[in-house]
């Protein structure tokens, strides 16, 4: 599929919903000066081309009590067991993302635990899965850069 064509009213649109996902058309359209049907029909355009997939919400982890983040590095016994490894990992909830990487890792995870207590049970967990051949951690002292905005801008420059 061909690369999609936007112009700057579909940037500002894709601009206000990183903000907040939760405006309503009719907000955006208000600060566009265009109607709400017509950000309600672009909005459809781009989730029909897969621009945008659904929406997200953000959670404040901290005040949930899930403030420790940890990378967890994965080394398998055999490339071949990949899959096998990532649906087990999978099926533990305190790895939010898990990528499958070229380097020094295998899979590479990232974790969110209530306390260094709880971190070292997920890890452990992680190294108890058969054909991990061992795991290696860095702690998260702080999320410093986190900006969507930023990225998407430097596309759109490009475009």
């Amino acid at each position: 599929m061909g690369k999609v064509k936007l112009d700057e009213i579909d940037h500002q649109i894709l601009d206000m919903l990183i903000d907040n996902t939760r405006i309503p058309f009719t907000d955006i359209a208000k600060k566009l000066l265009i109607s709400a049907g017509t950000v309600h029909v672009r909005v459809k355009k781009m989730e029909e081309s897969g621009i945008v997939k659904g929406s997200s919400l953000t959670l404040d982890y901290k005040k949930l009590g899930y403030s420790f983040i940890a990378y967890v590095g994965i080394y398998l016994n055999n490339t071949s067991q990949t899959k096998f490894v990532l649906e087990r990992v999978n099926e533990i909830p305190f790895v939010t993302v898990a990528h499958i990487t070229t380097g020094k890792f295998n899979i590479f995870c990232k974790i969110r635990a209530r306390s260094t207590e709880h971190a070292k049970e997920i890890i452990f967990k992680l190294d108890d899965i058969e054909g991990v051949y061992r795991t290696e951690t860095m702690i998260s002292l702080e999320e410093s850069i986190n900006d969507k905005k930023r990225l998407m801008h430097s596309i759109f420059n490009e475009m």
